[in-house]
């Protein structure tokens, strides 16, 4: 048994290590995202990213599983944030959880295999439109800054990883966030940020 642990905790530290590094730089803007198309402050999505993420370390997940704030629920939450507030937000959520322990113990995963791949890809494509959607209000009545950047930022996503040995090391869309972040602050450049929409949290989530 001391055997099985040793190998599952400790036998690529240091990937282990880059690769949480990597994610959690990755999901710090990820859930703010996720947090502005649902409607709720930033720090509900950087708190709930968290917790997931502590819990998942330890428990484990499945390749592919995703372990924290999806696009998927997060449109699904804006009209119900809307019309009963965040007490509701929380109630869903832990039935969400509850159906989805129902459904593994269950084995309904089985059920998947009826599902064809066109129907995952068109809603895979039609989760991309409406999360493009929902940011479109974000474009409208702002200075050519934002343009420029959002042009930045297109190019480095879909350019960088076409680079030579880092291309494929670092994610391109990490990479894109640092240097536009730096580009607006450097620049003086006349864009809204993050904390204009919500305050950030600089303690750990509070249950009590």
């Amino acid at each position: 048994m001391l055997s099985n642990v040793r190998e599952q905790w400790f036998s690529n530290v240091r990937a282990d290590i880059l690769s949480g590094l990597v994610v959690g730089l990755a999901l710090i803007p990820e859930a703010i995202a996720f947090s502005i198309i649902a409607g709720v402050d930033p720090k509900v999505g950087l708190y709930a990213s968290f917790c997931i993420a502590v819990i998942i370390s330890f428990v484990g997940g499945r390749p592919a599983m995703i372990s924290a704030a999806t696009g998927a629920m997060a449109l699904v939450m804006t009209t119900l944030v809307k019309e009963h507030g965040l007490q509701y937000l929380f109630a869903a959520t832990v039935l969400t959880g509850v159906i989805q322990i129902l459904a593994g113990y269950f084995k309904l995963a089985k059920l998947m295999r009826f599902v064809s791949k066109s129907v995952v890809i068109g809603f895979v494509n039609a989760l991309a439109i409406l999360i493009f959607m929902a940011q479109l209000p974000e474009l409208v009545n702002v200075t050519w800054h934002v343009y420029l950047l959002v042009a930045i930022g297109l190019g480095i996503i879909y350019l960088f990883p076409y680079i030579p040995k880092i291309g494929k090391f670092f994610p391109s869309p990490l990479i894109c966030i640092v240097v536009v972040t730096l580009l607006a602050i450097f620049l003086g450049f006349d864009v809204r940020t993050v904390g204009d929409m919500g305050s950030l949290p600089d303690t750990l989530p509070i249950f009590l």
